[in-house]
């Protein structure tokens, strides 16, 4: 292996978010007995890289209409997409849209997780309103159209298992 190949270390802070997620995500999911953490383990570092650098949002008005959307189709890596929501601390909004003091994803909800009667869920079902924000869509060959580049709409990062799209 030459030196080049040798990826670059993180500084300790940027490090201890990712272990902060993939340990948040791996302990929802086995605790819920329900599905594989492989996924959230793998996209951390990548989802990570995407909030802090790259993503236009602000936490604390998740309906801003200009923010930039992160839309994660696949299934097994739903709570890396919660454990964002709940470390970075989206606000909750109301069926009005209208922004509340309560965080989105608080702990007890990741502690539900899949569980009955849980707020959050794997998928967005009919009831997409009662998701937490930053939850607001779903993605499936019938709800797969995103904005072109150029359009006036805000950006959106997808993150996609194969199957999700068609060829």
């Amino acid at each position: 292996m030459s030196v080049s190949a040798v990826p670059p270390v993180l500084h300790t802070i940027e490090q201890t978010s990712i272990n902060t997620i993939r340990t948040l995500s791996m302990d929802a999911v086995q605790a819920a007995n329900s599905g594989h953490p492989g996924s959230p383990m793998a996209l951390a570092p990548v989802a990570y890289c995407l909030w802090q650098q790259f993503l236009r949002l602000d936490p604390q008005d998740p309906v801003w209409p200009n923010r930039d959307r992160f839309v994660l189709s696949n299934g097994h890596a739903s709570m890396l997409l919660y454990s964002l929501l709940h470390l970075t601390e989206v606000r909750a909004v109301s069926q009005d849209y209208e922004t509340l003091s309560e965080v989105s994803v608080p702990l007890d909800a990741i502690k539900a997780f899949r569980q009955l009667g849980s707020r959050i869920r794997s998928t967005a079902g009919p009831r997409a309103w009662r998701l937490p924000r930053g939850r607001s869509a779903k993605a499936s060959p019938r709800a797969s159209a995103l904005p072109w580049p150029g359009s006036g709409w805000p950006r959106a990062t997808t993150a996609q298992a194969c199957p999700c799209l068609p060829e």
